[in-house]
């Protein structure tokens, strides 16, 4: 008999990139296998170069109970000046020569001989505005890089994890709940909210988005009309009718060689049935 471990994924900010770029990093409409199973890696304290056959053997699933608002947050890279802070000056024998060198070429002045007081910020590299003779730390020619990176705002997800063997769903709920490193929903800036582990329960993945809720009812709140049930994509074998491929079935989270290939899925409407629980806590 096969059972399902059923994993919450919730949160302000989501972002599950599917084919990001550097100054175009997206998000898709939904958690995928990929990102699930590494936070369940990262949960068990896997290292990134570590076998993945276990983890990629699990049958995915993932029901969207509240889809979530795309957001995009605008992002320059580079160009513009900074001024100096003198903590970063004393600190770093490397930018105190540079501001020495500076001063010389600039005032005359040496380092530690010069009024520093009126210099903040982080610099970085050290040279001298042509139009105010001041110190500044930054690339004075160079182009700012524009960069957006896509979130969804507000999303609430289930998804679940299906497997004949008990135990093994066991351990990968306690890990979540006690994770060996930080966990975050697809990038470091959106760290998960609440639990994450719930209830493990007999049957298909089917059978087990229909039994629990973290939304009200079926029918919504008390002063709400009925709503339609949340959608489900659920991993299916490759030769059933109406399957679709999706490529985020990993192979390796080695960063010098990652590697993904196809599984196949189908969309579908879930009916919560009116008996469904409420969400489980693994202890």
């Amino acid at each position: 008999m096969t059972h399902v471990l059923l994993v919450r994924l919730a949160a302000p900010l989501q972002s599950w990139g599917a084919m990001s770029r550097f100054s175009r990093r997206d998000t898709h409409s939904r958690p995928t296998k990929s990102a699930v199973l590494g936070l369940c890696a990262a949960a068990l304290g896997r290292d990134r170069t570590a076998p993945l056959d276990d983890l990629a053997g699990l049958v995915f699933g993932v029901r969207a109970d509240h889809p979530g608002i795309p957001l995009r947050d605008y992002h320059t890279v580079g160009a513009g000046t900074y001024p100096l802070r003198p903590r970063d000056i004393i600190t770093d024998h490397r930018r105190a020569a540079a501001v020495s060198a500076s001063l010389d070429a600039a005032t005359g002045c040496h380092f530690g001989h010069h009024e520093l007081t009126d210099w903040y910020g982080a610099p970085k590299k050290i040279a001298t505005d042509p139009s105010s003779g001041n110190l500044v730390s930054g690339e004075l020619s160079r182009t700012a890089l524009i960069t957006e990176r896509w979130y969804l705002a507000d999303a609430a997800f289930v998804a679940g994890l299906q497997h004949e063997d008990k135990g093994w769903l066991e351990e990968i709920a306690y890990a979540l709940e006690h994770p060996k490193y930080l966990l975050w929903l697809g990038r470091k800036s959106c760290p998960p909210s609440g639990t994450l582990a719930g209830g493990i329960l007999p049957g298909t993945l089917g059978e087990a988005f229909a039994a629990k809720r973290l939304l009200p009812g079926p029918g919504g709140d008390e002063d709400s009309a009925p709503r339609r049930g949340p959608w489900a994509w659920i991993q299916q074998p490759p030769s059933t009718p109406g399957a679709t491929p999706v490529r985020d079935q990993p192979v390796s989270f080695d960063p010098l060689r990652r590697v993904h290939t196809t599984r196949w899925e189908i969309r579908t409407r879930i009916a919560i049935a009116p008996t469904a629980t409420e969400w489980d806590v693994i202890p």
